[in-house]
């Protein structure tokens, strides 16, 4: 039987068990975007303004984003299937009491409860992917993973807009909470942990000094370090495009009907998908890739973006334009992945989802910075947009600052662990 610290296995059942992790990210990704189809309805059913609208989403990213640290801990601790079943439950009630909110308190402790459960997703099913298949599948699996959540917010664009039509709110958002449910079952009943032999070693440390024993030796390593300023500095624009701004700039700085805007955030979906594939490919195969990807993605996305925003001369920004911005923004998702390709190799498995915390701690931090500068410079200029979006710069400077200064370190301890490794395989005892 292997040992703890081999490779595992992979194969047919490795791809059953994390399709059953797969499966969850995907109904709590529908779940998370569920709102952006909905927002007319929701100012109408609870009689609200476009700022308190705007705070489903900045409270969903804020427990999202304050959940990641203790989740990754839990999923160290507890492992993955605690986690998950923990997490279906909390975003399934959160779904289920969105759809029966009768007034504005209600829906937003929902959607909070929906995104304490969310929070608990994409983390365990990186660790879930990391104990069932070999070391050099990581990069294509996280990527994989992200892809399959991408899907999620095609359904709720493409689905959940036309039933919401059709069925109204309570039937459409009660109706959708069954997948959770149907999730939950396979996840009680199908999903384990790891393969046989390769249970992780564990903490027996508990309470406190476990805690920050974890925290602290994960935080250590240049490379989780690196791994969230990657996340940090490549995701907030795609996802603040798509989340809350993007519909606004482009129906009322970009004078286009509801319908055009819609397509063209489509577009960033499938962009994102499509360019998630080709970086999963890239980096299993050059793992010196990853720096160059990720500066390359983030170079594009700045310029795309100044493009778009300051474009010279009279009128609206031309549709070519405003369709490369959307095809460059939805390389920020895949770039963003990287990140967990930087902190992988440079945690050991039972270290792993504090570590993969950390760095999803990173892109939705920046988001949540983002969503509200935006939204206070444009109440302070007159929705002025040129003025709001140039914030996009200040973050992207200082990731990029960040990513500049732990590179090298990162790379040089990563290298330092490989060597380690090799020379431990040569002289393990028979």
């Amino acid at each position: 039987m292997p040992g703890p610290s081999a490779d595992p296995p992979g194969g047919a059942r490795a791809l059953w068990v994390w399709g059953i992790g797969v499966a969850v990210y995907f109904i709590a990704i529908t779940y998370r975007t569920s709102l952006g189809v909905a927002g007319i309805d929701a100012t109408h059913r609870f009689d609200i303004n476009a700022s308190a609208l705007s705070t489903f989403s900045l409270l969903q990213l804020l427990v999202y984003a304050g959940m990641q640290i203790p989740v990754g801990l839990l999923v160290d601790r507890w492992g993955t299937k605690r986690i998950l079943l923990l997490g279906v439950v909390l975003f399934t009630a959160g779904q289920f009491g969105f759809a029966l909110s009768g007034s504005y308190a209600m829906a937003l402790g929902s959607r909070a409860l929906l995104g304490c459960g969310d929070a608990m997703t994409f983390i365990s099913v990186l660790r879930l992917g990391s104990r069932w298949f070999p070391a050099r599948r990581g990069p294509m699996i996280a990527q994989v993973a992200a892809l399959m959540g991408m899907a999620g917010n095609l359904v709720t664009t493409l689905v959940l807009a036309r039933v919401l039509d059709t069925f109204g709110w309570t039937p459409t958002f009660a109706g959708s909470a069954l997948g959770g449910l149907a999730v939950l079952l396979l996840v009680v009943f199908c999903l384990k942990d790891h393969p046989e032999g390769h249970e992780p070693q564990r903490e027996t440390r508990a309470g406190r000094g476990y805690v920050r024993s974890q925290i602290t030796a994960a935080w250590r390593e240049p490379g989780t370090r690196l791994g969230m300023w990657v996340h940090f500095t490549s995701q907030f624009p795609g996802m603040v495009f798509l989340l809350l701004w993007g519909m606004p700039f482009l129906v009322e700085a970009q004078g286009l009907g509801r319908g055009t805007a819609g397509e063209l955030l489509t577009l960033v979906v499938v962009s994102n998908m499509a360019c998630g594939l080709v970086y999963g490919q890239i980096i299993a195969r050059h793992r010196a890739a990853r720096a160059p990807l990720v500066l390359g993605t983030v170079l594009a996305t700045a310029l795309a973006w100044a493009a778009a925003v300051f474009w010279p001369g009279p009128g609206h920004t031309p549709m070519a334009m405003l369709v490369v911005l959307c095809v460059v923004l939805g390389a920020c998702g895949p770039a963003s992945m990287v990140g967990f390709d930087f902190s992988r190799p440079a945690n050991p498995p039972e270290r792993q989802g504090t570590a993969s915390g950390i760095v999803n701690m990173g892109g939705f931090t920046a988001s949540m910075t983002t969503l509200l500068a935006v939204g206070v410079l444009l109440d302070l200029t007159g929705d002025n947009y040129r003025v709001a979006f140039a914030s996009v710069f200040v973050l992207q400077a200082l990731g990029v600052t960040q990513i500049a200064r732990l590179r090298g370190r990162a790379v040089r301890r990563e290298r330092e662990r490989v060597v380690a490794s090799r020379v431990e395989a040569v002289h393990v005892p028979v």
